[in-house]
């Protein structure tokens, strides 16, 4: 299964709701398939509704974002990127 078709849906679209919508292929093992398989079953027994892998996984990038949100201010650049010496265009040798 090496053949890839093309699909008259844009690879982006925005939503009326004010967010975006992508289109993409993912490559995946099984493993990380059926892992997401496990979380869709999880999230439609919340949502007592069926949910499909996409939902799954667009909550499953939506709760790692809200998790992850409290990080860093928007902004600050980490130590280690806004330590490194500039590189100038010359040859050092």
């Amino acid at each position: 299964m090496t053949e890839q078709t093309t699909t008259a849906t844009p690879a982006m679209q925005a939503l009326p709701d004010g967010e975006a919508e992508l289109s993409l292929v993912v490559r995946l093992p099984w493993e990380d398939v059926a892992r997401l398989g496990q979380e869709a079953g999880r999230l439609a027994a919340q949502m007592q509704r069926p949910v499909t892998l996409d939902e799954a996984v667009s909550h499953r990038l939506r709760s790692a974002r809200a998790s992850a949100a409290h990080a860093r201010p928007a902004g600050e650049q980490p130590a280690a990127v806004s330590a490194l010496p500039r590189v100038s265009g010359g040859s050092a040798g």
